[in-house]
């Protein structure tokens, strides 16, 4: 298919009609059904079918929708460069976070990075763990920056910082405490568990098994801010990622070293066959510069 009939074909596909794609591509009727008419004419099948006055696209419509969609992403973006390109040598950076990151660590980055580069434009979108491989995969963002994200044979890791999970608590919970706290201490205690937020409550859940420490599991939440919040409002005590902590931390919340420490090491993760451009490779240079110092300043 040429790009003039991926255009037409995926206007019709979306808005439903040969008039609304003519609306939208600001050309007339008749210009969409010749074209639409050529491209089945050289694929060797119907794309369309009109049933009870409604364009109903046919299986191998669906079929090649998928394929076209992506196509027509990839052709917005090489708009996007091409408009960046134009207002001064600019690009383009989609990212993926995971929401505990994109509190305050990685904006913190952006803006740092387009006071250094200000034609530079960013699309962030926050992300879940169990949700990296399928952004990347269908080119909604270009890097995700997780922790620890899975192995995969089609990804690229690259660490950015180190990380730690530390204690977050109600301010005078533990009055005595001068240091780090040993996680035999929260034995019996009302505990904010973020089990489904993915490898890093795993971690947790592991040491806390692994120490025989049984908590009393008041509270089940997804993100860590939002434990964060629990915390505030005197939930009960929770484990998160020391960017969390260091985003929400106030004067009702007491943060904690924990000991063991437990790891939270922070990545980046491409797609193998889309390599990092240098602008990317740049960005991620100086994303763990903010996320080390965040890190320092912690407790």
């Amino acid at each position: 298919m040429r790009l003039r009939q991926i255009e037409i074909f995926h206007a019709v596909y979306v808005n439903g009609s040969i008039s609304a794609a003519a609306r939208a591509l600001h050309i007339s009727q008749p210009s969409v059904s010749k074209v639409l008419r050529h491209a089945e004419s050289q694929l060797g099948y119907t794309l369309f079918e009109l049933l009870k006055g409604r364009l109903v696209p046919t299986d191998e419509a669906h079929a090649l929708f998928r394929e076209v969609d992506d196509v027509f992403g990839r052709i917005g973006s090489l708009r996007q460069a091409a408009a960046n390109l134009k207002r001064g040598g600019g690009g383009h950076l989609r990212l993926g976070v995971v929401p505990s990151l994109a509190l305050e660590a990685i904006p913190s980055a952006i803006a740092r990075f387009r006071r250094a580069h200000p034609a530079v434009t960013f699309t962030v979108q926050t992300l879940h763990h169990s949700d990296v491989l399928r952004a990347l995969y269908e080119r909604q963002s270009d890097i995700a920056i997780a922790y620890s994200p899975s192995e995969h044979p089609r990804l690229v890791r690259r660490r950015l910082a180190p990380g730690k999970l530390v204690l977050l608590a109600p301010a005078g919970t533990f009055p005595d405490a001068t240091g780090a706290i040993p996680v035999e201490l929260l034995e019996g205690r009302d505990f904010i568990d973020v089990a489904a937020s993915g490898p890093l409550g795993a971690v947790a859940g592991s040491a806390l098994e692994a120490l025989g420490v049984s908590t009393r599991e008041v509270v089940s939440v997804g993100t860590y801010y939002i434990a964060a919040a629990l915390v505030r409002n005197g939930i009960g005590v929770a484990i998160v990622d020391e960017f969390t902590a260091h985003a929400t931390l106030g004067s009702d919340v007491d943060c904690f070293d924990l000991v063991p420490t437990l790891d939270a090491d922070v990545h980046a993760v491409w797609l193998e066959d889309r390599p990092l451009s240098v602008l990317a490779d740049k960005f991620l240079d100086m994303a763990g510069e903010v996320l080390v110092t965040s890190g320092r300043d912690m407790i």
